[in-house]
């Protein structure tokens, strides 16, 4: 391999759009599609780097706000960078941190330049540009980078939508000039909110780019899902071929099908963790609330066909429902390692399903086992 990033399309199912790949970077190869556990503060909630690769995780994500907010990039720059500082040898994306400036409405002040917002843990004010979000990445030593964007709240008018795409286009050229880093991958997020001629300029603008791969950006924002499908089905066909598609934000199991039937090669969610450490998970047979009393006396594991470590060592729901009555912390752990686990079996069994042109089969055997909203 000569370059530091390659991605090799290795199939794609004959029914369906889903993709077959393997994306190299400097600390590792990724089988694609993935998901990528989100470790927001340089940390998977509740779970140790071992634990995560246990579970097989070959990726996860880190945030760019919140880690230049505390402890700031100069500190982990100093660390050796976010893969020495949190003691993880595989690959990181980092994002921008577009969305959650974005997020904070009334405390940040949108310009051409970048954007002035106020900082959420002490009110300090701060600015955030597409140069300076490169160089925080940068410092922080990710392995992919993406590009500080402008998105859009749903819902939006169009006017509003067409500026933010236009400014993220502009954004991008900016975030190029500003990487200046070749073992790290520098990509593009494709906006245009929910509009879908919008998301297609987009997409047609920044394919004319050799990037090393494109983020789609402003879905899973509070819209229907079937919105969100539908602009994946209008986008897609305009998105490089030969480039790793990253779908941000989105890591429902429905969600997660859905975009891979669509060629989508790579997802991020908090979801999985969050609803494990309120006690909810994901099985075969869809989703199950752990602490409801109807598992006081159940001595099954949480899911008698996983093989993540709380199901293998028989860990049942009877007692992970105690320790969360009890306010013990194993719980947390215990369902975040399975949930975690729950969606890499899932893309390992859809990696399979595409390379024997099975994906939509598989799907339907999914979907026909608990149906399609159970999540």
């Amino acid at each position: 391999m000569t370059k530091p990033f390659e991605f090799e399309l290795l199939h794609v199912d004959k029914h369906t759009g889903g993709r077959r790949g393997r994306l190299h970077t400097p600390h590792g190869v990724i089988e694609t599609p993935v998901f990528m556990p989100v470790g927001t503060q340089a940390s998977v909630k509740t779970m140790s780097p071992d634990e995560l690769k246990d579970c097989g995780a070959q990726i996860i994500l880190s945030n760019t706000y919140h880690l230049h907010l505390r402890p700031g990039e100069e500190l982990v720059e100093k660390a050796g960078g976010l893969h020495n500082f949190m003691k993880w040898d595989r690959p990181i994306l980092t994002d921008s941190g577009g969305f959650q400036v974005f997020s904070l409405a009334g405390l940040r002040k949108l310009k051409e330049a970048g954007v002035e917002f106020r900082s959420h843990l002490d009110g300090s004010k701060r600015f955030l540009s597409p140069e300076t979000s490169i160089a925080i990445q940068q410092a922080l030593g990710s392995d992919i980078m993406m590009q500080f964007d402008v998105c859009s709240a749903y819902p939006c008018d169009y006017s509003t939508a067409k500026d933010a795409m236009y400014r993220t286009l502009r954004w991008l050229e900016r975030c190029q000039k500003a990487w200046t880093h070749e073992q790290q991958a520098s990509c593009g997020l494709v906006q245009g909110a929910f509009f879908g001629d919008l998301r297609i300029e987009c997409a047609k603008e920044m394919a004319k780019l050799d990037l090393p791969g494109f983020g789609i950006g402003g879905l899973s924002v509070g819209e229907p899902k079937e919105i969100m499908y539908d602009m994946l089905d209008q986008m897609m066909p305009y998105m490089p071929t030969g480039k790793p598609r990253y779908l941000m934000g989105v890591g429902s199991p429905d969600c997660l099908i859905e975009g891979v039937l669509r060629g989508v090669d790579m997802f991020d969610c908090v979801l999985a963790t969050r609803v494990a450490r309120n006690g909810t998970v994901f099985t075969r047979d869809g989703r199950l609330v752990v602490r409801n009393a109807k598992y006081a006396e159940d001595f099954s594991p949480l899911d008698s066909e996983c093989d993540c470590y709380a199901c293998r060592n028989g860990f049942s729901r009877a007692y992970i429902r105690h320790l969360f009555k009890a306010g013990e912390i194993l719980p947390l752990r215990l369902n975040s390692i399975h949930n975690i686990r729950f969606l890499t079996w899932m893309m390992e069994e859809m990696r399979t399903a595409i390379e024997n042109d099975s994906l939509l089969d598989w799907t339907n055997e999914f979907y026909g086992r608990h149906g399609r909203g159970n999540w």
